[in-house]
């Protein structure tokens, strides 16, 4: 089975906690502060390896974890970095946010790289924290929590030709006759289940072209018939389309406008791609039979025609050398582009004045927002240096006035992310 789509789950590492330590040596009785830093978390990184040519590993396993920061020591010793996940996909991976369908990137280069969820900073030691006022801080930071995200996964073919056609048009045939791929060939009532890839030479040998077998279309693909979205997705990254006609077939020319049909409908712009239409099986007499007529319908309608047999290799050669012409003159594909590449943060620092307040009960309520959310998660409230600076964090960001406002009273509780804080004068 050919696996192009998979979703999974991505968590970067935690960073780890800063460490509130004094020196304590024999004869230094004011020995000052040496807590050291947490480390960072471990980041998730998608790597493009040009060896890989499916997801398949993603449908066995679909959670993955970076490694978390190691806690900071005494005498100033800073805490080791988390593993760093690195993940190998095929080129021509799309990688989206699996809630909101939002592109996130667009993989295309061998060894392309792109860090999709940054690990946690490590919090800072209360080595940092020491001035001429607070010589003997009990102030440290825990490490910033890392992030998740589920994601799809999504694999377009990259080839500079696409043949395309109706089930048993013979595409595996011509491929396997043309290249050194190997696709399973019989006269199978259904179609090809995986697209197969072929490099040909043209000419002297040194100028190649990858082919791309495309599974065969049939009527309502573009709107998920059988595996239509499935099939159609790999067309995209193709830059000429050979169009082939099963010669054998009661009706090619209505399967040739089907299938067109069925392209536009799915997207506008492989309805306009370069396509040559190719009728095969001319070693069959129902295909010379139709020969005449499809050359003048085709033409009429303003595409380039041949016949060929991918069986005995009549006009194959023929062929190749039109469609490499083609080629050379077709313009590059568009990619699907994200705003910003090539790294993105999923939960990138916010404007700090950036906040909510909701209240969730009689005597509860709930401060949401990026930057206190971090702040918070980072703060190690079982100190009251540590306290005491968070309460200034809250009275700078205008936190402390806006709850007063709203009508927070002393003894009410505040929950801001997943810690709970008793409002006191």
């Amino acid at each position: 089975m050919f696996y192009d789509r998979a979703k999974i789950y991505l968590r970067s590492g935690d960073g780890g906690d800063g460490m509130i330590s004094f020196r304590r040596e024999k004869f230094v009785p004011y020995g000052g502060p040496d807590g050291g830093d947490g480390g960072a978390g471990g980041s998730i990184v998608f790597v493009v390896n040009h060896h890989m040519n499916s997801l398949i590993g993603y449908h066995r396993n679909n959670h993955y974890r970076a490694g978390n920061g190691v806690h900071g020591n005494r005498k100033n010793c800073t805490g080791a970095n988390g593993d760093t996940i690195r993940l190998e996909v095929a080129p021509g991976t799309t990688i989206r946010n699996a809630e909101t369908g939002d592109l996130l990137a667009d993989l295309t280069e061998p060894g392309q790289e792109f860090i999709i969820l940054q690990g946690g900073r490590g919090g800072r030691g209360n080595i940092h924290f020491a001035n001429s006022r607070s010589q003997t801080p009990r102030i440290a930071e825990r490490g910033e929590p890392g992030q998740e995200l589920w994601v799809t996964l999504e694999l377009k073919i990259i080839a500079d030709v696409g043949i395309v056609g109706v089930p048993n048009a013979g595409k595996s045939t011509l491929l396997a006759a043309v290249s050194a791929a190997q696709p399973k060939i019989a006269d199978y009532p259904f179609t090809t289940l995986q697209p197969n890839l072929g490099v040909v030479n043209i000419g002297d040998g040194f100028e190649t072209m990858v082919l791309a077998d495309i599974p065969g279309l049939i009527e309502g693909a573009a709107d998920g018939v059988g595996l239509g979205h499935d099939f159609l997705r790999h067309i995209e990254r193709t830059r000429v389309l050979i169009h082939l006609l099963d010669g054998s077939a009661f009706e090619p020319l209505e399967e040739w406008k089907m299938i067109n049909q069925e392209l536009a409908q799915y997207k506008a712009t492989l309805e306009k791609k370069p396509q040559l239409v190719v009728l095969n099986k001319m070693d069959l007499p129902d295909a010379i039979a139709w020969e005449p007529i499809l050359a003048e319908e085709i033409k009429a309608a303003g595409y380039p025609f041949c016949s060929i047999s991918a069986v005995t290799g009549q006009g194959v050669r023929e062929m190749l050398f039109r469609v490499k012409k083609m080629l050379d003159d077709a313009p590059p594909v568009e990619l699907e582009r994200p705003l910003t590449m090539p790294v993105i943060r999923v939960t990138a620092v916010s404007d700090p004045s950036n906040f909510t307040i909701t209240r969730e009960g009689n005597n509860d309520w709930r401060v949401s927002g990026i930057d206190i959310e971090r702040i918070a998660a980072m703060t190690y409230f079982e100190f009251d240096d540590s306290l005491l600076r968070f309460q200034r964090i809250l009275a700078g960001m205008g936190i402390t006035e806006a709850l007063t406002e709203a009508g927070v009273e002393v003894g009410d509780i505040v929950h801001i992310g997943d810690e709970e804080l008793e409002w006191a004068d």
